[in-house]
């Protein structure tokens, strides 16, 4: 059974039979301990480092005083999940540099640093003492009540009389348990602003430990960016593996390709061994052809030396089906963006040899008002389903990064048209080669 935050057990009539009571006592002691725990911490950790300030060995520790928010509010946080399981995120960012001194001075300067404080010497003054006394009255009050038979029997029975809760006198069995029912239908009673206080208070408390609209747009923002500098790895990745395979495998396959050929010219025409050399010969010429074709694949040259439309008329020469580029002109763009419009268009165009049944592909691809459009249609059957591993949901995450979108209109009979739509502006040469 999912568990309810308080508020809500609050507003239900079995708010008795549920674990929301028990909850909020929990939370309401853990806080009191907790709270009086940071008070005697945070008294000593202010004493020894006033005391070493004479000897500027305790300017560090007072230096590091503000940071003493960050444990408890991390701790305040979990604790939260006792009166409601809706998650509380931390508000703090990663430093964009390793290291403690970049962590340091990323949280004396975030907010969220001084909102912990300020909730850290609240609790440690006030918010525990105010716990422990709803504690006191909806739970330890009413339980010295129900306890009062089991008193009395311990200071010898009737006529040893007794004090509970220091309130009226009790010297007989039928006093104690008429006490005991009166304390259990306190506890019932005070269970309901036991569970109120417990939310409320845990309203305040995230309320001020919980990241700020603000907060949450620069986490979105940062996640962004490190996205973008992942696709700038990856593509950089990409760009030195086709560099070492045209550089290194391919030119030895081309050698061995050229050895080959030498000896069947020396070898005895008709023999075993120019068959032999023949057969070989012929494998590594397909060989060749293969790795040429997977580096073309993983960073075709045509893209980095003349740019996206190039290679647009470069992939769409290769297509089974007939396209037309309807004389593609674009400017050199972000090399994120030209590869990003370039797999684009292979993918649809591998779509369109795989699945369509397409007669005929029409690709344009323009810049206007500061984005890349590049649209892919073709005359085919329609009914493209990104679920079904066409390849069109890696692809709408890959442009997600550079804030593209990816629209398919494939109703069932066709025509599919593809659109991609990604913000850019055109790059200098100048400052590409740089």
């Amino acid at each position: 059974m999912p568990q309810h935050s308080v508020w809500t057990e609050l507003a239900r009539r079995r708010y008795l039979t549920s674990t929301a009571p028990w909850r909020s006592g929990a939370y309401l002691l853990g806080g009191a301990l907790l709270g009086a725990l940071t008070l005697v911490v945070g008294l000593a950790l202010t004493a020894v480092g006033a005391a070493l300030t004479l000897v500027l060995v305790g300017l560090p520790l007072l230096a590091a005083l503000p940071l003493t928010g960050i444990p408890v509010a991390a701790l305040e946080r979990r604790r939260l999940l006792l009166v409601d399981p809706a998650p509380a995120p931390s508000p703090h960012r990663t430093p964009k540099a390793p290291g403690i001194p970049a962590w340091f001075r990323l949280r004396l300067k975030e907010q969220a640093t001084w909102r912990e404080l300020a909730y850290t010497v609240l609790f440690a003054l006030v918010l525990w003492l105010l716990d422990l006394t709803v504690l006191a009255c909806t739970v330890a009050f009413p339980a010295l009540l129900v306890a009062a038979p089991a008193h009395l029997a311990a200071v010898g029975g009737p006529g040893n009389g007794i004090r509970p809760a220091k309130l009226w006198l009790v010297d007989a069995y039928p006093a104690a348990g008429a006490t005991a029912l009166l304390g259990l239908a306190l506890l019932l009673v005070l269970a309901h602003p036991l569970g109120a206080y417990a939310a409320a208070r845990a309203v305040f408390a995230r309320l001020l430990l919980s990241p700020r609209d603000s907060e949450l747009a620069a986490g979105l923002a940062e996640v962004t960016r490190s996205r973008a500098r992942l696709v700038d790895a990856f593509e950089a990745e990409r760009r030195r593996i086709e560099r070492d395979l045209h550089d290194g495998a391919q030119q030895r396959l081309v050698a061995l390709t050229m050895s080959l050929g030498l000896a069947r010219l020396d070898a005895a025409p008709g023999s075993a061994l120019a068959d032999r050399l023949a057969t070989a010969h012929d494998e590594a010429g397909r060989v060749l052809a293969e790795l040429r074709e997977l580096i073309h694949g993983i960073h075709p040259q045509v893209l980095a030396d003349y740019g996206l439309a190039a290679a647009i008329e470069d992939v769409a020469d290769r297509c089974p089906v007939p396209v037309e580029t309807a004389g593609v002109r674009l400017p050199r763009l972000p090399e994120t963006v030209e590869s990003a419009g370039y797999f684009a268009v292979r993918e649809a165009l591998a779509n369109v040899g795989k699945h369509s049944g397409a007669t005929r592909v029409r690709i344009t691809a323009a810049h206007t008002d500061g984005a890349l459009r590049v649209d892919v249609c073709d005359d085919g059957r329609g009914g493209a389903d990104p679920d079904r591993g066409t390849g069109l949901t890696g692809l709408a995450d890959r442009l997600a990064v550079l804030d593209g979108t990816l629209t398919v209109t494939s109703p069932q009979g066709g025509p599919t048209t593809l659109s991609v739509e990604i913000p850019c502006e055109p790059q200098a040469q100048s400052a590409r080669e740089a």
